[in-house]
C-alpha cells in the first residue's frame, strides 16, 4: 500500500491512496490547480481513479468533487454526483483488492466519516473531523499499521484567536474537532507494535503548530512509558505531499 496525503487542514483536504491494482482518493477539497498539480506530481491520473470516497460535505473536502465526475464516489453523506454508493457506518466493502470499513464520527456536518483500509498486508485508519471516537467504534481503529489522525487544535491557542466565541465553543464540542490532547490519548491506546506511521492531520493553521501538535503526542507516549523511537511520527502541512510507502 502507497499513502500519498496530498493536503490537510482547513483550506483543503485530500488523500491517496493505492496498491498495484488499486487506486481510490480520500476527499477532493483544496483548489483545483493545486490538487491537480498535486496528483500529477504523485503521478496519478484523475480519469483513471477506481473510486472516490467522501468524508463529508464541508467545501474543504468536496470543492473539486466536478472534476470526477466519472469516478464512482462511496459516502454516507448525500452527493449530488451520477455515480454516488451510499455506504453507512460499519459497512464494510471491497474494491479489487482494498477492503475498506465505514466509520462514524462527530462533526457539524450531517452523516460525516472516516475510513478504515485494508489490504492484505497493511491496515490504514483514516480519521479527521470528529469531536471524539465513539466507544463502539474504536475497536476497528485498533492495531493499524499507519494513522492518518487529525490533531487540530491546541486549546489556549484556539482562546487566543479572533474567532467569535460561538465559533471556538462549536470547535472545542462534540460536534467539532480534536484537540491535540484529545488526539494524543486516543493515538496512544489504539496503537500497537506493529503500527509504523503516525502523521497528524487538519491541524489549524491559526489554534495550532505541528511541533506544538508532535510535542504534546510524544510527551503522551513519554507519560504514559510507551516507545516510540521505531515510529514514524509527522505532522503533516496544509499544502504539502506526506507520503507513506510499503516495505
Amino acid at each position: 500500500m502507497r499513502v500519498d496525503l496530498l493536503c490537510s487542514g482547513s483550506k483543503g483536504n485530500s488523500c491517496l491512496v493505492r496498491t498495484d491494482s488499486t487506486s481510490i482518493l480520500i476527499d477532493c477539497g483544496s483548489t483545483k490547480r493545486y490538487l491537480m498539480d498535486a496528483l500529477s506530481c504523485v503521478q496519478q491520473d484523475p480519469s483513471s481513479l477506481d473510486s472516490l470516497l467522501i468524508t463529508h460535505t464541508h467545501k474543504d473536502h468536496v470543492s473539486q468533487l466536478s472534476r470526477f465526475a466519472s469516478v464512482p464516489v462511496y459516502s454516507y453523506c448525500e452527493l449530488d454526483h451520477d455515480q454516488w454508493h451510499l455506504v453507512r457506518p460499519l459497512d464494510c466493502f471491497v474494491l479489487k483488492d482494498l477492503r475498506i470499513t465505514v466509520i462514524g464520527l462527530s462533526h457539524d456536518a450531517p452523516k460525516t466519516v472516516g475510513f478504515v483500509i485494508e489490504d492484505q498486508k497493511e491496515k490504514l485508519v483514516y480519521i479527521t473531523d470528529t469531536g471524539y471516537l465513539p466507544n463502539h467504534e474504536k475497536v476497528y481503529l485498533e492495531n493499524a499499521d499507519h494513522y492518518i489522525f487529525e490533531s487540530n487544535h491546541d486549546l489556549g491557542m484556539l482562546m487566543k484567536t479572533s474567532r467569535p466565541m460561538f465559533v471556538k465553543q462549536r470547535i472545542l464540542s462534540d460536534s467539532g474537532h480534536l484537540s491535540n490532547e484529545d488526539s494524543s490519548m486516543n493515538l496512544t491506546s489504539l496503537i500497537n507494535d506493529h503500527t509504523k506511521t503516525i502523521l497528524l492531520a487538519h491541524i489549524s493553521q491559526e489554534a495550532n503548530d505541528p511541533e506544538r501538535a508532535l510535542d504534546v503526542l510524544k510527551n503522551t507516549f513519554l507519560k504514559k512509558d510507551m516507545p516510540y523511537r521505531g515510529l514514524r511520527i509527522e505532522a503533516a502541512r496544509q499544502f504539502s505531499i506526506t507520503s507513506i510507502l510499503n516495505d
